[in-house]
This record gives structure tokens, sequence and C-alpha cells, in this order.
């Protein structure tokens, strides 16, 4: 890999003119064809379960009658009942005026089935089940309060409240609408203060410009990919979230770390054209080696057979991927042609290891017990948390506590009407003939509240029917019960039970089925890229395993931030959800696995540098921490901001993913990186280096016999500021 790297470097500055152009030309095409992506991007899920083949049977009889449907609950007024002459006629003008005023509604009512289970405790009460004509949508929150309006001028007199999983959902943020352009704002600006302070240079505007290459790159090979991949594995509107940030973030981390290593090299004394070529030699070995890992734990995420994460994964292979090409193709052409002009007016010297870093380094290693011990404790500590984690949809009141669709299910449940109304059961009764019969059936079950048979035609297509369960538990969320389970062990052969949380829960199974095959994979595909770039057995086992715990860590904390709500309130203006999100568990355990990756290979490399260079284990650490911590850390900072910026997303799956990861890549560079990386290489001593000839040959390395660790050798370090 270091010749190959060698060879396009040179490569490269040779022809700079060419590939100048080339670069140039892909960033325009990016420019004009970024803003069509979002109109390529598919919302759904595909699998192969049950409840998904129910969904798919009922959007092509029914709409979108497979979503959670919008609740309407009137109160009538005072001394009515819905026995009372007259008020069933007014019942009935709402049901008139939401399927005729109303575009693209359906409704199931009491009135249009006559089902007192839609009546609520004393008959004073109804409510009114919406749901979308098409498929492709939710209820949302402007629609319930167009239908509230409805229901106020149909019933008069009447007190109206509407709610639903989408709108609680929508009320559990106060941040307002976020878009990609907006968040990748804010993380270019973040990452632009980190950057100006390390470099104190015009220096600093080159990963940015870097990283805006690399996105616009990004969403040309998305939407690429949207014409080249089965229909059977849409791209989700998340990945593009996804690829804008976390391409930001890591285009401005390799570009860091080559910027930073030329810098060195012309403080060194070295000619431009001879910087670049160390720079290409030494840190851009690195950044191919880390952005191939990094790819390759994305891309593991293709296993999972669910058509989100499959998204995800192939697009995951093109964000580090694409990274490291700009920074090892353009960024040298840059540097090349005008990299000594941009580096003025050089408030910060390069060349220096970092005074902090370098007592840092060696107060590690005099108490490396002590900081092994408290870096494990720690990590062990948050994992510990993360055995707690409840992967679940939320409840309706833990989404939302305040607002109008809160208000709306406080109302539901005062007038005798479960939660577990917010995510009635669709059934889909091949056999019309059937239907009443199942309906029966499920009414008598003890975890439902009854099961409705609409009467309208439009609920009876193809010879089939729909049956609506009305659980008492919300279906999927912690408080889920057994109601769904009745419900499937209650019906007949070839009736398909659906809905939105059925097929939640079936995501559920079939992702973390496929956990441990991702697991294996990635790991023994880690390993053995680090055992070859590090010429170690030892060390890679030791990123793996650390890499393992530190997920596990960031688990933890997201079930401390968001399953128990420590500072959700403050951050968000929302409630604990009681549980993790679905989603967020798997795509957490791809991303930071591949790339906290990025860290080690950063600072191991540096370290293998020394040792190479002194045959001494501590004066290669000293020397790899002293000369990384400023940038580790300063690219742990700009992750950060580009990943905390995306948890101002509405979506929770978005805000979950992102504040977890954020939050991950601190405690990854300063507990794993900077405190458990140097003590336990110190601790390891010589067996670090172990190589035998055997794994050499399999790794296609020369076998080597490293020479005894001379502790007392040292090496000259110049020593600057922190």
């Amino acid at each position: 890999m270091e010749d190959f790297v060698e060879t396009l470097g040179n490569w490269v500055v040779r022809h700079r003119s060419t590939v100048g152009l080339v670069w140039l030309v892909i960033t325009l095409v990016g420019v004009l064809l970024a803003p069509s992506v979002s109109g390529r991007l598919v919302s759904g899920v595909h699998l192969n379960s049950p409840a998904y083949t129910a969904n798919q049977q009922i959007a092509k009889h029914y709409g979108g009658a497979a979503s959670n449907p919008g609740i309407v609950t009137v109160d009538l007024p005072a001394g009515t009942t819905v026995d009372t002459p007259g008020v069933k006629a007014k019942l009935g003008t709402l049901d008139t005026r939401i399927t005729a005023g109303t575009a693209g509604l359906r409704e199931v009512s009491y009135v249009s089935t006559g089902d007192s289970a839609l009546v609520g405790a004393g008959r004073t009460s109804t409510i009114v089940l919406v749901y979308p004509a098409t498929t492709g949508g939710d209820m949302e929150p402007a629609q319930l309060d167009q239908l509230a309006v409805l229901a106020k001028s149909a019933v008069p007199g009447a007190s109206v409240h509407t709610t639903g999983v989408t709108a609680l959902a929508s009320g559990n943020a106060s941040n307002g609408q976020s878009s990609v352009l907006n968040e990748l704002l804010i993380g270019a600006l973040g990452a632009l203060l980190v950057l100006a302070w390390v470099f104190g240079s015009f220096l600093a505007l080159l990963p940015l410009i870097m990283a805006l290459v690399s996105v616009l790159t990004m969403q040309l090979f998305i939407y690429a990919l949207t014409y080249l991949m089965p229909s059977s594995i849409p791209f989700n509107p998340s990945v593009q979230y996804i690829v804008a940030l976390l391409g930001l973030g890591l285009s401005i981390d390799y570009s860091l770390l080559v910027v930073n290593r030329w810098r060195e090299e012309r403080a060194a004394g070295k000619s431009n054209a001879d910087a670049v070529q160390a720079a290409m030699h030494r840190a851009g070995h690195a950044v191919m080696f880390s952005g191939v890992t990094a790819s390759l734990g994305l891309f593991a995420l293709a296993v999972v057979p669910v058509s989100l994460v499959q998204g995800i994964g192939i697009a995951g292979l093109f964000i580090p991927s694409t990274a490291t090409l700009v920074a090892l193709t353009l960024l040298p052409v840059v540097l090349s042609k005008m990299g000594p002009r941009l580096d003025w007016p050089r408030r910060r010297s390069a060349g220096r290891t970092s005074r902090f870093w370098t007592s840092w380094s060696h107060r590690v290693i005099r108490n490396r017990v002590a900081a092994a011990a408290l870096g494990l404790g720690i990590l062990c500590g948050l994992a510990a948390v993360a055995a707690t984690i409840n992967v679940a949809q939320p409840t309706g009141a833990a989404m939302a506590t305040t607002g109008t669709y809160a208000e709306g299910l406080r109302a539901l449940e005062r007038d005798g009407f479960p939660s577990g109304m917010l995510t009635t059961v669709p059934i889909y009764v091949p056999a019309a003939g059937q239907a009443q019969t199942v309906a029966t059936s499920l009414g008598a079950l003890s975890s439902v509240r009854g099961a409705v048979v609409p009467d309208d035609p439009t609920w009876h297509q193809g010879g089939s029917a729909l049956v609506l369960a009305l659980p008492k538990h919300e279906v999927g969320t912690p408080e889920g019960g057994t109601s769904l389970a009745d419900i499937q062990h209650t019906v007949p052969a070839k009736t398909l039970v659906g809905g939105d949380n059925a097929q939640q829960i079936d995501q559920v199974n079939t992702t973390y089925g496929a956990f441990p095959l991702m697991f294996a994979l990635v790991a023994v595909v880690t390993f053995l890229l680090l055992a070859r770039g590090l010429k170690s057995l030892l060390l890679p086992a030791k990123a793996v395993l650390l890499n393992a715990l530190s997920v596990a860590a960031t688990y933890g904390i997201v079930v401390l931030v968001f399953q128990q709500g420590l500072g959700t309130q403050a951050l968000w203006g929302m409630s604990a959800t009681g549980s993790i999100d679905t989603f967020v568990p798997m795509l957490m355990f791809g991303f930071l696995f591949g790339i906290s990756m990025d860290y080690e290979v950063f600072i191991l490399t540096r370290v293998r540098e020394g040792y190479d260079r002194t045959r001494s284990t501590a004066q290669g650490i000293v020397e790899g921490v002293s000369r990384t911590g400023r940038m580790v850390t300063s690219a742990a900072l700009i992750l950060f901001f580009a990943l905390a910026s995306l948890a101002s997303a509405n979506d929770i799956t978005v805000r979950e993913l992102a504040a977890g990861m954020a939050a991950s890549v601190l405690l990854d560079a300063v507990v794993v990186r900077m405190l458990l990386l140097p003590a336990l290489v110190s601790l390891f001593g010589e067996a670090n280096w172990w190589m035998p000839a055997w794994a050499a040959r399999l790794l296609r390395l020369p076998a080597e016999r490293p020479t005894s660790d001379s502790e007392g050798d040292s090496i000259p370090i110049r020593v600057g500021d922190a």
C-alpha cells in the first residue's frame, strides 16, 4: 500500500493540471446535480417478513391504511351522548366532510361501523380514525389541525382533540424544521474555528475546500447509485444527511493529517516538492489505510437484510473512500501549486511537538497501570449501562409531554380509550365474508379493546376486507404487552396482520439477527488490515477489542441521554423516550467501528515510525502522542461539530445516531486513544511488535525480529507550545 500511495503521489504531482481540471469538472457537475439527489431518495423499508408482506397487500388495496391513524376525539356537548337524537347525524356530517372535503383521506368511525369500541366512557365521546388514502405518507400535524376545524364545525359545542404517532413525534422537538444545508453550514463553521486554531493561517480553508469537493462527489455517487441499485434497496432520505455530515468530518480529518505532515516536513527544511512527497509517503499511507478500514466497516452494514440499513451500508462505502481519494489526489495538487502561499501568516509554527502532549505521554507511561484502570473503568461502567438498552419505538407519552397532540393523547385516555389506539393494527382478510368472524374473535381477546370492520365500499376491495384491531397497549413500544402476539395467534391462516409498528418489530428481529455476522465480518477485516499495516498481531487485537468496548460505552451514553432522559429536556425540549430507536445501535456500530480506526491509525503509525527509528517502545509512544495529540484532538472536535449539528434534526433516528456518535468521537479520542492506547502499549512493551514468520507470510510481510526495548534510548524532540 505504501508503494501505491507514493506512486500515486508522484503521478498526481507530475499531472497536476490534468488532475485539477478533472476535479473541477466533477465539482461543477456535483453543484448542478446535488439539488436533484433528494428527489431520487425513497422513504420506507423493504424486508422479508410477515408484517411487511401484509403491509404490501394493504397498501395495494387500501392505500395508507397500514400506517398509524390520526385520531380525532370528539367530546360531545354537556348533557348529550352518541344516542341523543341528532348527534349521530352531526357525526355523519363530520365523516362526509373528512372523506369529501379533505383530499386524500379515509375514515373509520362509530357512525360508519356502528361499533361501540369507538365510543368512550359514558357514551359522551367518540373517536374517528383517519388514514391517508394513498401510500407513502402518515397523518401529518397539519392534516390533524384541519380535521379539528372540521369536527368543531360539524358538531357545534363539542370539545375536539387530535393526536397520532407522527404528530406526537413532530411535537417532540422545539427546534423547528431543519435541513441538510443548515446542518452542513453549522458543522463547517465549527470545523473552520478548529482549523484556524490548528494552523493559524489561510491553510485552515484548505481542508474545508477539500471537504466541499468530497461531499459534492459523494452526492454524485449517491445519485448514480439510485439508478444502479435494484428497487428492493432504495436509498432512504436519511442517507443524504449521513453522507453530507459524515463526509464533511472525514474529509477534513484526512486533509488535516496530510496538511499537518506537509507543514512538519517544510519546517524540517525540505523543499515544497519534497515536503509534498514526504507527506504523501507517511500521512498518505495512514489516510489510505484508514479510509479502506472505515469504508469496509460501513459497507459491512450491507449484510443486514433490511433495505434502509443496506442502502446506508452501500452509500457508506463511498464516504471514506471519496474523502481518501480527494486527500490523495486533489490535496497534493493544491499543496504543490500554492501550499506555501496559503501558509500565511503562520500564527502557529509547524514541526514542533506539543509540550502538553509530551508531558501527558510521559505521565501516562509512568502511571500506565492506573491510566489503564481508569480508562477501562470508564468504558466498562458505561458498557454496564448499555446492558439496560431497550430497542423499541417510544411510547406516545414519551414522544411529547406538552403541546396540542400530547393533550390530545391525554384527552383520549380520559375518555376511557387506551393509548394502544395510536397503533391500531390493520388486518388484511383475503375473503371479505370472513371479516366479521375475524373481528368477533379478536374482540374477545383481553388485550384488545375491540375490532371493527368498516362498512364503506372503499374498505372492501378485490374480494378482500380490512379489519382494524384496537389494542390496549401500544404495539412495538416498551409497554406493548401481548396485544400484537395475541392478534397474530388468533387470526386464521392466510389472514395477514400488518401495521407500521408490527413491521418495526420484524425489522428489529431481522436486523439484530444479522448482528453477529456483521460483527464477525468487521472484526476480522479490521484485524487483518491493521495487522498488515502495523506489522503486529497484538496491536490490532487490542484495537478490535477496545473498539468493541468503546461502542458498548457509546450505547451506554445513548441509553443515559435518550432512554433515561439525561439532559434531553435542556438540549431538545423533549422527555425521555424510554427506548432506543430500532436502527440506531446497528448503524452506530457500523459507523463507529470503522471510523474510530482513524485515530488509532493516526497515532499508531507515528508510534510505529518512532519505534522503527529508536527501537524503543516508550520513545515511540512519546513521539506518536506528542506529534499527533493536538491533531487527533482537533480532528475529534471537527467530527464532533459535524455530528452535533446533525443532532438538531427532527428525525429521532438521525438525532439519536448523531448525538451518540458525537459523544463517542470525544470519548474515543480522549479516553481510548489518548489514555488507554498509550497506557496499554506501554504495558505490552516488546509484545506490541510481535509478528511471527508464519503470520508475516500470510500477510505478505517480511518477518521481523524486534530488538530489545531500550527504554533508555531517546530521540531529540523539539518542544513547543501545546
